[in-house]
């Protein structure tokens, strides 16, 4: 049985001229595990680094929805 090897799954840079990471370097999670710096849910924290500009524009605004709500 011969086991055929996945693609890897693309790498982005963490580092985004496009779309700046919110993060803040203020790095606490409330009960809901939301970070109380950039706003962000711990599974987006997680998501960011392999995802394209376009979701993390998504994060971005969902992160600031967060920040606007507290």
């Amino acid at each position: 049985m011969t086991t055929q090897a996945r693609p890897p799954k693309p790498l982005y840079s963490n580092v985004s001229p496009a779309v700046p990471s919110p993060c803040i370097s203020v790095c606490r999670l409330d009960e809901q595990r939301v970070c109380t710096g950039c706003h962000r849910h711990v599974e987006h924290i997680r998501e960011w680094r392999s995802a394209d500009d376009e979701r993390r524009r998504q994060i971005c605004r969902e992160a600031e929805a967060l920040r606007a709500r507290a």
